[in-house]
Formats: structure tokens, sequence, C-alpha cells
């Protein structure tokens, strides 16, 4: 079974989403799983060095909807064995250069060791992953080469790839994320509760040719 996952790694219903899909995964046992994590960047217009978190969620809500927001995020978060640090998290970042972390780490085969490592970093450790430096210090955790990690952040081809995938995501309609695709053929929109992927997963793999019901 294959499941590619847009989404952003600023995005707190993302970071639940995954928690949720695991667990279903580790309930529903369809069999191997690969996936991939694809880009969709929530504010493609931050400013490359992004901006103080208490103004960007002052501008887009207004502060005492933000404050709301945050606390119901973070009683669905604790559901979920996530502590979100909202209250220490200084800047929003631009994620782009994070994406394109991801976009390194899949190549050489981290891509989900780097995923969850910047959701933690990011909404537990209150860590800005768009600084260069915690993006190398991340990869450097993960089991990546510093200097290649580094390469990568300042690539090319590498921005081009995360554009390209982002474009696809436009061309796909996806207008929000967490979006998941299964199997290339049907699409989970939201961090649908662990249930749901439960008896979703349980039918697709039922579904799926002999052979690769039993890999």
């Amino acid at each position: 079974m294959e499941i590619s996952i847009f989404s952003d790694v600023i995005c707190p219903w993302c970071y639940v989403g995954k928690r949720r899909l695991e667990r279903a995964l580790g309930e529903a046992r369809p069999g191997e799983v690969a996936i991939e994590w694809l880009p969709f960047e929530l504010n493609p217009d931050m400013p490359p060095e992004g901006m103080p978190r208490a103004a960007y969620r002052a501008q887009k809500f207004g502060p005492e909807r933000a404050a709301v927001l945050d606390a119901q995020m973070r009683a669905v978060g604790a559901e979920e064995g996530i502590r979100f640090a909202f209250d220490r998290q200084a800047q929003t970042p631009n994620t782009r250069r994070a994406h394109m972390l991801i976009a390194h780490a899949t190549a050489e085969g981290r891509g989900p060791e780097v995923v969850e490592a910047l959701f933690r970093a990011y909404f537990e450790d209150a860590r800005d992953v768009g600084d260069a430096a915690v993006l190398l210090d991340i990869a450097e955790a993960a089991g990546l080469d510093r200097d290649k990690a580094g390469a990568a952040l300042a690539d090319d081809e590498t921005r081009a790839s995360v554009v390209a995938a982002e474009r696809r995501a436009g061309e796909l309609g996806i207008s929000g994320v967490p979006f998941f695709i299964v199997d290339r053929t049907w699409a989970v929109s939201g961090a649908q509760p662990a249930s749901a992927w439960v008896e979703a997963l349980r039918q697709a793999a039922a579904r799926a040719p002999a052979g690769d019901a039993a890999a």
C-alpha cells in the first residue's frame, strides 16, 4: 500500500493527522505501507526569515480568536500524545527549506524520520524550523550527512522539485492539508479519526491483489 501525504510542518492538524494514521496502521495492520511526504506551504508568501508568531496569529485570526484556537488545538493534541508548545513558539517560519530538507531526506531514505523530527521540533520543542542551523541539526540527528543536507538546502534542483510538487497539489485541487492519497486511487482530506482510518485501511487491504496484501 502507498500513501502520499501533502502537509506542512507548521500545520498542527497535519501533526495530529500523522499520529491518527499511525495509530490506525498499528490497529488495522494492512501489510507493508510506503508513506511519501509531499510539500504544501500554508504561507507561500511568508518572508524568508518568517515573522513573530504572535503577530502572524493576530493578523490572521485576531488575538482573542487565536488564543481560543490554540487552546482547542492543545486539547486535541493531548488526546494524541502531542504537547503543543504554542506559548513558547516565538516565530512562524517560512517552510520552503524545511520541505527541501524533506525532499533530500526522502531521496536518502530518511524521509519519515525527518518529518517526525520537524513536527516535534516545531510543535513540542518550539524551535524555528525555518532556520538553516536548526534544519541541519535535525538532519544530522536523523542520520543524514550534515554537509550534504546543507548543500540540498541551497540546491536549485531540490527547490524546483518542491515547487513542482506544490504545483501538482494545485492541479489536484488540494486547498488544505493534511491531504492523503492512498494507492493513487482514493483521497482522504483532513485529520480523520483513527477509527475511520482503520475501516478504510482494512477495506483497501481487502481490495488489494493477494500478493500485495501479503507483502
